[in-house]
């Protein structure tokens, strides 16, 4: 099938009679839920990864993801329909794809340089399988400009640009809500080589995604939606993590004063926290800065004030148990949540990781308990594992899990050694906490 010489109403129905072949490449929680949304919609899906254990979990029809909702039906049905399978040959299922979808991880190192290797290695084996009609789009997130840079690598197959079309559309979804972020919570973004590549891409995520799609005038205008994406989204938390720093040393409520500010129509003042973390807002700021000319002032102020406050949180700890009479050295300390965010189990820059590091510089009894998380995971970042609040002198709070949100105070309050909470999400009522005998510190609310 040359899908650049089909109109949309063949494409249609090549997608609905699974006539139409398209390649996943990654498996990981964004790439498998989009290769079984597609598989849903009728299309013949092959999912690639290296991982042989989570090939074989979804040839059997099995969730390697049982953290996303409604994904193990998705696999369950399309696999028994054969319309999903998966596998480690990247090569064959290059070879019988239409439509081949690079979501494969995008790390940097220490310096904030991107890591290309996992994307180039599916490039060269895509390039070994390219044939006339056949459309390439990286999903993945990159600096703008990376999708282009691969073209000569895919021209390795013999065929130019224009024979074969290259597409960035990158993925807009987040852990536990994927889905639903494909099937239409936000519009789709395109950014294609040519017009028919344009109009062929558009056609096959319109079929799955009910917002449709924006279309844009440039691959690389396309990768810069979702890098400025995550760069607002990290500046405005360095905002917000900036004015509750003010907040704490006026003697104000960060989140009442932020509240009545954002009934303003013109203010969305971000939610102030313990730290950043996870793939995307950390990582994206880096894309910018290492790509422009001119010197990134905003971006680079909000990303090490951001990485600072892990820091602060020891800060208010210390300041916390000081006000209880409590030497840091004597305490026990109790951090709830381990992963970067709530009920997601993923520690990727998790502000946890550097803040038990840091915590245990003063203090040798630092535990941990997340919900999504066992002992094994608290042993490897330096921590004891405490299912419980007994002897405990004070509970950290670093992310926001649906358990964490719905403490019972008193009933925590009365198995610990000491009352004190410091709240790294804003997510216990301080007068509450109050009432019931606390100490209470927060970012922005002490």
């Amino acid at each position: 099938m040359n899908l650049l010489s089909l109109n949309p109403e063949e494409i249609k129905t090549g997608v609905k009679n699974t006539q139409l072949t398209i390649t996943v490449f990654g498996m990981g929680k964004m790439g498998l839920p989009l290769a079984a949304v597609f598989a849903d919609a009728g299309a013949r899906v092959i999912g690639v990864d290296i991982d042989k254990e989570r090939v074989k979990k979804i040839n059997e029809g099995k969730n390697p993801v049982p953290e996303e909702p409604g994904l193990a039906e998705l696999i369950e049905r399309n696999v028994s329909a054969g319309r999903l399978r998966a596998t480690t040959d990247g090569l064959q299922a290059a070879k019988e794809a239409e439509v081949m979808i690079i979501l494969v991880p995008t790390m940097i190192d220490e310096h904030g340089n991107v890591k290309l290797g996992p994307v180039l290695d599916v490039a060269e084996k895509i390039a070994q399988g390219l044939e006339p009609g056949n459309i390439v789009i990286t999903e993945a997130t990159m600096p703008p400009g990376t999708t282009e840079s691969l073209i000569p690598i895919f021209e390795k197959s013999g065929l130019k640009l224009g024979e074969f079309g290259v597409a960035h559309c990158p993925e807009r979804t987040m852990t536990g809500t994927a889905i639903r972020d494909i099937r239409g919570q936000y519009p789709k973004i395109v950014g294609a080589s040519d017009e028919r590549t344009l109009q062929a891409v558009s056609v096959i995520y319109e079929m799955i995604n009910s917002k449709g799609v924006i279309k844009m005038s440039s691959i690389k205008a396309a990768e810069a939606v979702k890098v400025f994406e995550g760069v607002y989204r990290d500046v405005n938390i360095g905002l917000a993590n900036e004015l509750a720093l003010f907040c704490e040393e006026q003697n104000l409520d960060a989140l009442e004063v932020f509240n009545a500010a954002n009934t303003q129509p013109y203010c969305h003042i971000h939610r102030p926290g313990s730290g950043v973390g996870g793939h995307c807002i950390p990582v994206y700021p880096w894309f910018v800065m290492n790509l422009s000319r001119r010197e990134t002032r905003i971006i680079r102020a909000a990303r090490v004030l951001n990485d600072e406050m892990p820091g602060h949180m020891v800060e208010l700890t210390l300041k916390a148990l000081n006000m209880a009479g409590i030497a840091a050295k004597n305490a026990n300390i109790l951090v709830l949540g381990l992963t970067f965010r709530g009920d997601v189990y993923e520690f990727r820059k998790s502000p946890s990781i550097p803040f038990i590091a840091r915590m245990k510089e003063w203090c040798e009894n630092v535990y941990v308990y997340d919900p999504v998380c066992g002992e094994s995971d608290a042993k490897r970042y330096g921590a004891k594992w405490w299912a419980g609040y007994e002897d405990m002198n004070v509970v950290v709070i670093m992310n926001d899990a649906r358990e964490f949100k719905a403490l019972n105070l008193k009933e925590i309050g009365a198995k610990m050694r000491n009352k004190i909470i410091v709240d790294g999400r804003g997510i216990i009522n301080k007068d509450e906490a109050k009432r019931e005998g606390f100490i209470y510190m927060g970012v922005g609310r002490t």
